[in-house]
């Protein structure tokens, strides 16, 4: 049995047919091909997936797939302006803030949120922020630096 859900993502309207118990980065990666968003623990401990929905950032393997039904959905693939990095992508790249990259979508979508609703934050608020992403490789100095930077372009 499927079910039809339709919801918007990235700025286009989609729909899909997933069982229900599909999760939200399931139908991301699977059915959009939508594959920045990853996987990396199935116990939502490592943030990897996180997305926003509805303006909020939620780990996407948190939520079922009909749970996000006409919602506004945003993944890393939704951040850039065409080749244009987002100010966040950009001090990311520019402050080595990503070794292998895996947990980088998810860092930089938890990132945009924090900055959302705190402009200006402090380094121990950026690693408050950041206790639900897990990074293996780093040791976060340059995670938190990124986010700094990223903060400071966007406030312009």
């Amino acid at each position: 049995m499927t079910v039809s859900v339709s919801l918007t993502v990235n700025g286009e309207a989609v729909s899909a047919d997933v069982e229900p118990r599909t999760l939200l980065v399931q139908m991301l990666r699977e059915e959009l091909g939508l594959t920045g968003t990853h996987v990396g623990c199935d116990t939502s401990q490592c943030g990897a997936c996180v997305v926003h929905v509805d303006g909020e950032s939620v780990k996407a393997c948190t939520l079922l797939a009909v749970q996000a039904e006409g919602a506004d959905v945003k993944t890393i693939e939704g951040v850039a302006d065409g080749d244009t990095l987002h100010p966040m992508q950009q001090a990311f790249h520019e402050n080595h803030g990503l070794q292998c990259g895996f947990c980088t979508p998810g860092m930089i979508m938890s990132a945009l949120d924090l900055v959302k609703n705190n402009p200006d934050p402090s380094e121990r608020e950026i690693r408050e922020w950041l206790e639900g992403n897990l990074c293996r490789c780093t040791g976060y100095h340059n995670i938190v630096k990124s986010i700094d930077a990223g903060a400071r372009a966007m406030r312009g």
